[in-house]
């Protein structure tokens, strides 16, 4: 089988790439505003950029009406960002705060998700979440415009923090004891999954 991208529509695309992109983790975005209201919400098109200088990216795409999302409209207001990995006991409260609330309204408090201050940003960390990237915005590249195009945010990370729990025998970050969940196409979330160990050749 075979997709003409340049072609199918763009929900098709969008269905393919969700589809096969997978596992994709889950950046769980904490936000303010000029005003200093909160905001948070779920990206799944994210991933590390480089450990020098240590940086990372999510891609929020536009709305449907082709404006950008309230976490874009903050991070360009305010140039900063707080990126939080989700566990499976935090889910649903993730899930939850994909609802379009309107601007200004903050997830935090509508969904009661327990929050605390970071350390070097202004917005303010998942209380529960295993780790958690205070980041300053790097630059915002933009592709494609209207509704579906998509942005990509590129944030300098200054601060991480890790759950004391959640780390191993060796002092690092164990999967399982992390239990982060991981997003597929539809409405399906995968979880854990068997481990395969492999030795990195010479």
């Amino acid at each position: 089988m075979q997709i003409d991208a340049s072609s199918a529509s763009v929900r098709d695309v969008y269905q393919w790439m969700v589809h096969t992109i997978l596992p994709r983790p889950i950046a769980w975005v904490s936000t303010v505003d000029a005003a200093g209201r909160a905001n948070l919400a779920p990206f799944s098109f994210f991933m590390g950029v480089c450990a020098k200088p240590p940086t990372l990216l999510f891609c929020p795409v536009n709305d449907r009406r082709g404006q950008p999302k309230d976490t874009l409209r903050n991070i360009d207001e305010t140039r900063d960002f707080v990126v939080n990995l989700v566990p499976a006991s935090l889910c649903k409260a993730m899930n939850d705060t994909a609802a379009s609330l309107p601007h200004g309204e903050s997830e935090l408090d509508r969904f009661n998700i327990p929050s605390i201050p970071a350390h070097r940003v202004r917005p303010p960390r998942v209380a529960g979440a295993p780790v958690s990237f205070e980041c300053a915005l790097d630059r915002v590249i933009h592709v494609g415009e209207g509704p579906a195009g998509g942005n990509i945010v590129l944030g300098r990370i200054l601060l991480i923090h890790v759950a004391d729990d959640v780390l191993g025998p060796d002092g690092m970050p164990d999967p399982a004891r992390m239990d982060l969940v991981a997003r597929a196409g539809s409405d399906l979330y995968l979880r854990g999954g068997e481990g395969i160990r492999m030795a990195r050749p010479d």
